[in-house]
């Protein structure tokens, strides 16, 4: 499991785009029959995925890091599949988790194992994990059930769909809040205007992009931003103090997570545009 440290924007507004990248760009989320981690200090998030193909995939990584007896002991997880159809097996119980579906594991349960139903198709399952206080039963959520919104409209570029999976109103968990955006076809824009939330990090995950295609996705201070590319199916850590938004050069569809002081998905201090710099 790759760790990353917390940052400070004082410090962040002096890198450049190497250093920028190394600090908050995640660009590999899944390797063949690998469990990718990263953890981020901002608020202890574990970033990640999961890619069954030739066989099972188990939730283990060293245990020293998370000072912990299995990886759930004081963690909860969420899951999103972005590939093709598979299941996660849960102290022995089969949860089949299909395209964009979502799968909440609560804390205490000691064996995760991710499966794909096909190999030729194999599964994705993008990861999020926080750190929880309670523990709250596994739960299985879809596109139809989540509590979904339409947001911006075509003549801003930023017609979307927000499906809220784990939160207040939805899946429920200790802290963890988890959901997805997806663009319609025309728009390119997410979150803008942009916001903050000092009391919780973020972090976005880019999928359904074509290969040729990419999102600059914007951090940063409000009168400091900078960018970072991003391509198919890479993750960025998003600091609270930090705006989190993008355009790409083609529609796209991304999850978005978050972990801190609590589950309000409205708690978000905006931000004017007439501010950003």
């Amino acid at each position: 499991m790759e760790r990353r440290f917390a940052s400070h924007p004082n410090e962040v507004k002096q890198f450049d785009t190497e250093r920028l990248r190394k600090e908050f760009h995640i660009p590999v989320i899944f390797a063949p029959d690998e469990l990718k981690l990263v953890l981020t200090h901002e608020d202890r998030m574990i970033v990640g995925g999961a890619n069954p193909v030739n066989g099972e995939v188990a939730l283990t990584t060293d245990l020293k890091e998370l000072g912990v007896t299995y990886f759930l002991e004081r963690r909860e997880l969420g899951i999103i599949n972005v590939g093709g159809p598979g299941s996660v097996v849960v102290d022995g119980t089969e949860y089949e988790v299909d395209f964009k579906e979502c799968l909440y594991v609560g804390q205490g349960s000691k064996d995760v194992i991710f499966k794909s139903a096909d190999s030729a198709k194999p599964a994705k399952f993008y990861l999020n994990s926080a750190p929880a206080h309670q523990s709250y039963p596994t739960t299985k959520t879809t596109l139809a059930e989540s509590e979904s919104g339409a947001m911006g409209g075509l003549e801003n570029s930023n017609e979307r769909t927000i499906h809220r999976f784990i939160h207040t109103n939805g899946v429920q968990s200790a802290q963890l809040v988890m959901g997805m955006t997806q663009l319609k076809p025309g728009s390119m824009w997410n979150t803008m205007p942009s916001h903050t939330h000092p009391r919780r990090m973020e972090a976005y995950f880019y999928f359904d992009l074509p290969d040729d295609s990419i999102v600059f996705h914007l951090m940063g201070e409000p009168t400091e931003t900078r960018h970072i590319v991003m391509h198919n199916e890479q993750a960025v850590i998003s600091p609270s103090w930090s705006i989190h938004s993008g355009v790409g050069t083609h529609n796209y569809t991304f999850i978005w997570s978050m972990a801190g002081d609590n589950k309000r998905y409205d708690d978000m201090d905006p931000v004017g545009m007439k501010e950003l710099q």
